[in-house]
């Protein structure tokens, strides 16, 4: 693994408390393999992700003052998703300084697409405690100008199944919809995920993907194409 300032150089970012950012790169796989006591990434993972999505809401908010929230929405979802995540972590080169577990380590782990976005999460949650709001607006704003500033001027297609989904179902009435992780399966290194979509309380259609995310969007593009929406 690289030396944590190398990282830190690469973020733009000093942390005062280094354990936040070691914590940030520690994936569950090193933890379960190495028999650790301490915390993988996975909860500061969840924190990064609430921020990141809020910190993109309010920059596209201001940056399009005139769009309907349905534009809004399905910008915001391109720009935070998993694919866009994993590209910026392989410019950072955040594989190189994951924490991983052998199996992961031996099964291309640090180029996993889910695996760099979950981590890229994770350290935008490190931050946000180590520094505050202001820090780590700062930081999402740097490190993903280009990819705002590409959306800006309409540069890249966006493919946001479930947003899609969620607006031509709400067109014909309201709708609630809920996506429920029926299983994973595999190793650590290589797991598989399967959910069900539900509307309105049904069962509507199923997706897998290697991420959970993937197998979302994988099970609203089965309905769509299914009921031709």
């Amino acid at each position: 693994m690289s030396d944590i300032s190398q990282l830190e150089d690469r973020l733009g970012y000093r942390f005062n408390d280094v354990s936040l950012i070691r914590k940030a790169i520690t994936h569950s796989s090193y933890i379960k393999e190495h028999n650790r006591s301490g915390q993988s990434n996975e909860r500061l993972e969840f924190l990064g992700d609430a921020f990141f999505d809020a910190i993109i809401g309010e920059e596209l908010y201001r940056l399009f003052p005139d769009k309907e929230e349905g534009f809004l929405s399905r910008t915001r979802a391109a720009l935070v998703c998993e694919k866009s995540l994993a590209e910026e972590a392989l410019r950072l080169d955040l594989g190189s300084y994951i924490l991983l577990g052998n199996g992961e380590e031996h099964n291309g782990g640090r180029k996993r697409e889910s695996i760099l976005a979950d981590t890229l999460e994770a350290v935008i949650g490190a931050v946000y405690l180590d520094g505050g709001f202001e820090a780590v607006k700062e930081l999402v704003l740097r490190l993903f100008a280009k990819t705002i500033e590409d959306a800006r001027h309409g540069k890249f297609v966006i493919v946001d199944y479930k947003t899609a989904l969620q607006e031509k179902l709400q067109n014909n009435g309201a709708a609630r919809i809920r996506y429920v992780l029926l299983k994973e399966s595999g190793p650590d290194h290589n797991k598989t995920f399967q959910v069900q979509l539900e509307v309105n309380g049904r069962p509507a259609a199923r997706g897998t993907g290697k991420s959970k995310k993937q197998a979302e969007q994988n099970a609203a593009k089965a309905m769509l194409e299914r009921e031709k929406l």
